[in-house]
This record gives structure tokens, sequence and C-alpha cells, in this order.
């Protein structure tokens, strides 16, 4: 379990997809099984169960990103190339639109 939010902003610089989530959350197995549908292997964070998901998008904003803090966020999280990509909602409708793969391909998580 990820105990800080270090953890996880090294984890999102470093690995192209990033899944946060709570400990055994079935929405985040969902997210993950269809990135691995997709050829694609993300990290998977758990987070504990009283961290706020808004708290920790905020705190992982860019420098350069002037966002406030959005309450509307669920666990789980979805990163791809270092930034937010939203909840397994937007997951679904990216692949649903066909916008996914090609986002995938550009952050460098699909080679082909």
């Amino acid at each position: 379990m990820v105990s800080s939010t270090n953890e996880v902003r090294r984890t999102v610089q470093e690995r192209p997809v990033v899944v946060v989530g709570r400990p055994e959350c079935c929405l985040a197995v969902v997210a993950r099984h269809l990135l691995l549908r997709q050829g694609v292997n993300p990290a998977v964070l758990e987070v504990s169960y009283d961290a706020d998901p808004a708290t920790l998008v905020y705190a992982l904003r860019s420098k350069d990103d002037n966002t406030k803090l959005v309450t509307d966020v669920a666990f789980p999280v979805v990163f791809v190339g270092g930034r937010l990509l939203g909840g397994l909602d937007r997951l679904i409708t990216m692949h649903i639109a066909e916008e996914l793969v090609p986002l995938l391909r550009q952050a460098g998580a699909l080679w082909l």
C-alpha cells in the first residue's frame, strides 16, 4: 500500500500508465483489465481507505496546471503519460470513442 503522495508522484512520472485505487477495489480491477486487453501492463497503486482522491489529484497536478481542487473525483484514478486521464468512466469513454489506443501509444505504453 502506498503511504505518501510522493510515492504516487514518482510512479506516475516513471510509468506510462498508472491506476490508483483502494485495496480490493472492483473498479480498479476493471480499469486494469481494460488496459491489459489493450496490451498495456499498468502500474497499480493501492492507497489507504481514508485517502481522498480529490486531494491526491490536486497534489499531483503539474506546476503549470492552474486547476482548482475538484471534488467529484473518485477512485480509481488513471494516469497516462504522467497526466491525469480521469476515472473509470473516462477510461471507458475514451476506449469506446477509439481515443484510448492513440493516447497509450503517445505515452509509450504501446509499441505497435
